[in-house]
């Protein structure tokens, strides 16, 4: 089981690889959103924004969130540290129900070219 640290540190690499993106990729992570990312199986959230193209985690939560995030993701550690290690394929873990996305109409529209 993927521990808090290493959560962190994924997210960390995530956000390096999104400022880095180009063409529609960096179109998608040029918004300005609330951001949550729920660890099931640690019961932690991270919360923060997605701004200047990169997630700047602000807390880190014990349990569910207390405000709802414009942009919300849920999933395992493992998930977590699988996605961005690429060894998990966003689409088809999301299609599956181990990552679960909710956000708005618009975001998800934006959000689709990162996939």
């Amino acid at each position: 089981m993927a521990t808090i640290e290493e959560c962190r540190a994924a997210l960390e690499k995530l956000s390096d690889s999104m400022q880095s993106a180009q063409g529609d990729v960096r179109t998608a992570t040029a918004l300005d959103r609330s951001v949550s990312c729920r660890i099931t199986d640690l019961d932690v959230t991270f919360a923060g924004r997605m701004t200047g193209g990169r997630i700047v985690v602000q807390d880190t939560l014990q349990g569910p969130p207390a405000e709802k995030a414009q942009i919300r993701l849920a999933m395992t550690g493992d998930d977590l540290v699988a996605l961005v290690a690429g060894e998990l394929n966003f689409a088809k873990a999301w299609g599956s129900g181990r990552v679960k996305l909710e956000a708005g109409f618009k975001d998800l529209f934006q959000l689709r070219k990162l996939l």
